[in-house]
This record gives C-alpha cells, structure tokens and sequence, in this order.
C-alpha cells in the first residue's frame, strides 16, 4: 500500500490534491453536524453576529479559498508548504460549495428545499476530485515499465470513452449519471442511450420534429422522478439534514431569515 501511495500520488504530486479532498470532505461534514446542532438549539455553537449582521460560514470560506489557491500556486506540488496551503483550500472550498444554494440565489435558503443544491453540488464537487486523484497518469512517475505505461494507457483511453458518453448524457439532461459516468465504466452509457429528460438541450434541438419522442421523453420522466424522487431525497436529508417545512416560498434576491 505504501508503494502504490508514494508511486502513484506523492510521486506525481498528487499529495496535495489528497489533502484538499480530504480538508474538504471533513469540514463540509463538521459544518453540517455544528448547522445542525445550531438549528436544533443543541451544543455550545450558535450563529456568528458582528454588529447585527449574520455571518455566513461562506465568508472565511472565501477568505481560505484564496489564501489556500495562491499559497499553492506560489508553493509548487511538493513540499511542506503546499500541503499546508491544499489544506486550507479544502477547508475554504468545503465552507463556500456549503452554501452554494446562497451564492445560486442570493438568498438564504440554507434549510429551505432549494437548498439541497448545496448538497448535491459537494458530492458531485468530492467525486470529480476523487476521479483526478485516482486517475493512473502516465506523467510524473519515474521508471514507467512498458507494461505499466500500457496499463495506464488503457485506463486513460477508458476514461476518455467515458467522458464522450458523458457529455451525451449531459446533453440528454442526465446530470447525475453524466458525472458519475466519468468515474464508474459506462454508467454515462445508460444515460446516453435513454430518451433525453423534455427540458434538456438534446430534447430541444433533437425531439424539436419528433412529437412521440417528446411526449415518451415527458412520461419517462415523470416515472423516474416519482421512483427516485423519494430515496434521494432520503440520502440528501441523511447527509445535509431535513429542508424547513415552512421554505415554500421562491427564493429570489434580497435578505431572508437565517439559516443556519
């Protein structure tokens, strides 16, 4: 396991990526447990206040962001100062994509039904990082054997053909199985090859003279959102915690209650 983890991460300068992915996963998680704890009037944690205002964990997300991206470009792969600086970036991505659903619709909607985009966009944000780290590059490692180069080849040339299925399943409105199609073997297949979704780009310029195509692509629809709607919903409030009942309003710009 140790020479697999130093030939194929810290080798290549993967190391710093690792630790981002992992300062990432690990504050997205205690934010959520504190918001929780917060929310239910639990702990020691409450909201942060200067002079009346609420402040968003998003702010010194942003602040770590960029203290954590130019310290990394400034410091290289290597070495203790660019594991130090990827680390705080992952602390200051995992705060901002938390709140994603704010910085969507300018408005605190944190609890509210929108907000599960935030959710969505961090596990997405964690699997397409996880595909980066554990892609075998055939660049950065000394002493490529032949076989080894062809191994790695091969497993490049899979991804490849899984990101052109991907795309497709984009188009078709198949967010989901797009990005996860990158990383499990032609998964984006399946939603390549299915009717697309009636409001995506492939429907829109394809289905556009194809009046049975559009009517099967809506019912389609309809019956995966009511066989699915449910589990995912049961998996996003299990990692991100229950939407108010009461968030039924549109959320739109300007200043709303607080989140958190």
């Amino acid at each position: 396991m140790g020479h697999w983890l130093y030939r194929n991460i810290v080798e290549p300068g993967k190391l710093p990526l690792l630790l981002a992915l992992g300062a990432f996963v690990v504050t997205f998680l205690v934010t959520r447990v504190i918001t929780r704890l917060i929310r239910a009037g639990r702990g020691p944690f409450g909201n942060v206040r200067a002079g009346g205002l609420h402040i968003h964990h998003v702010v010194p997300g942003v602040v770590l962001s960029v203290l954590g991206g130019f310290g990394a470009v400034a410091s290289g792969r290597h070495g203790f100062g660019a594991a130090a600086f990827a680390v705080v970036f992952g602390m200051g991505a995992g705060l901002v994509l938390d709140e994603f659903a704010l910085l969507l619709h300018l408005d605190d909607v944190y609890w509210s039904e929108a907000g599960r985009k935030s959710v969505e966009v961090v596990v997405l944000t964690a699997a397409l990082v996880g595909l980066v780290l554990a892609g075998f590059s055939p660049f950065g490692v000394n002493d490529v054997t032949a076989d080894e180069l062809q191994d790695r080849g091969t497993v490049i040339s899979s991804v490849v053909v899984n990101f052109v299925f991907s795309l497709v399943a984009l188009g078709k409105g198949k967010f989901r199985l797009a990005v996860l199609g990158v990383i499990v073997p032609f998964l984006a297949l399946v939603g390549a090859v299915r009717l697309a979704r009636p409001d995506s780009y492939w429907a829109r310029h394809f289905y556009r003279r194809r009046p049975r195509a559009r009517v099967r692509a809506a019912l389609r629809a309809q019956r995966h959102d009511r066989r699915w709607d449910r589990p995912r919903r049961a998996v996003q409030d299990w990692i991100g915690g229950r939407p108010d009942a009461r968030s039924a309003r549109l959320p739109g710009p300007g200043p709303g209650p607080d989140g958190e």
